[in-house]
């Protein structure tokens, strides 16, 4: 007879590069199946919304500043008794306690990604802050976090980590498969139909990072709800073009980014003597998030299904210019196949908490640029 495997609990904690918040979610997996699309399930997920004053002090260490090495460990501190409160309710709202949760994979929050080019290409490195032991500690739970460590030893970028994990849940045999993240920093994962082409992603530029930055400088609020205001302006393509002959554009993958690179100085180096109305600005860099995304999975596929996931997809004006731009591929939303866009990224890192788990690879060196495949993570116990 065969002995019984129970399934086990994980909940993924992830905060993206736009620093509005913590999303979590419940994971359940089934050990027997272990890289199978119906290994993980979700059951459930939480969003606890960052306030004015953590996202100003998050967004303050994006850049070198007086006294960041004091206030980036205070706030490494800070932001893991943040995450244990938002587990604290979301065990409450589930009605389960910690010793239902098996463990906890914990992005952390990125403040630096350095990664092998650049000006830091002799040591290149990231930093994730929200200290896993003092989350441990407060919720009762093991962590497994620092996953982008291992891959960058390994000679690669550290990111994107999530393409395993897409390839798991979304991977076809009939059909290419995109999976977009639009968050601060925008992602694709490359899902290939046929079974000797390698499963690919990287960064393909601005998300939401340069938008939702350009909006506070002009208007009201953190974001521009649903592109509104944006839809009001008239693209640039002078400016456009400027904008696209970046060198970050023109990198061959393996490549990954982050708001150290595309910020306010940024873009400043196109716009700071600019005369062009603020809303005309605004559409153009909209345009810039939907072109380089639009031409990575171009040059890729033909023909593709498309999921769209993370905040950009909220972005009405944005998916309209991506539906333009692809318009002989098939754009989704992960709700069709019962996930919920919203938690994706949490669910990547409860999967890899689990991959730790069960001695699985969690990067692709085809992606990040490793040496070789590789487990991931560190495990912390309370």
């Amino acid at each position: 007879m065969n002995k019984m495997v129970d399934k086990v609990r994980y909940i993924g904690l992830m905060s993206g590069t736009s620093a509005d918040g913590i999303d979590l979610a419940l994971v359940e997996f089934d050990p027997t199946e272990q890289q199978h699309a119906n290994a993980a399930n979700l059951k459930a997920s939480y969003y606890q919304a960052y306030d004015d004053d953590t996202q100003a002090q998050i967004m303050s260490l994006y850049d070198a500043s007086p006294h960041e090495l004091d206030r980036a460990n205070s706030l490494h501190i800070e932001l893991a008794e943040q995450f244990a409160q938002a587990i604290t309710a979301f065990l409450q709202q589930e009605n389960l306690t910690a010793a239902d949760i098996t463990a906890i994979g914990c992005h952390g929050q990125t403040i630096r990604h350095r990664p092998a080019s650049g000006q830091y290409n002799r040591r290149p490195f990231t930093l994730q802050i929200g200290c896993l032991q003092t989350l441990a500690l407060l919720t009762g739970v093991r962590v497994v976090g620092d996953f982008r460590a291992k891959d960058i030893a390994l000679g690669g970028q550290g990111a994107p980590l999530v393409p395993a994990f897409h390839q798991a849940i979304f991977g076809c045999a009939e059909k290419d498969v995109f999976v977009v993240n639009i968050g601060g920093i925008a992602n694709i994962s490359f899902l290939p139909h046929k079974a000797d082409a390698s499963t690919l992603g990287f960064d393909t530029g601005p998300g939401n990072a340069l938008l939702d930055y350009w909006y506070s400088q002009h208007q009201t609020g953190r974001f521009d709800p649903q592109g509104q205001w944006a839809s009001t302006g008239t693209v640039c393509p002078a400016l456009l073009k400027q904008m696209l002959s970046d060198d970050y554009f023109l990198q061959a993958a393996p490549k990954s980014t982050g708001r150290e690179y595309f910020n306010s100085q940024w873009l400043a180096k196109y716009c700071a003597n600019s005369s062009l109305p603020a809303a005309d600005i605004q559409a153009t860099l909209t345009t810039l998030t939907a072109d380089t995304i639009a031409q990575a999975i171009k040059q890729l596929s033909r023909q593709a299904k498309v999921y769209i996931c993370g905040g950009g997809m909220n972005n009405n004006h944005l998916i309209s210019l991506l539906n333009q731009k692809l318009e002989n591929h098939q754009l989704i939303k992960t709700e069709q196949k019962n996930i919920s866009s919203d938690a994706l990224e949490a669910m990547a890192f409860a999967w890899l908490a689990f991959a730790f788990d069960e001695n699985i690879f969690g990067n692709i060196p085809a992606v990040t640029g490793a040496s070789r495949p590789a487990v991931l993570g560190v495990s912390v116990n309370p």
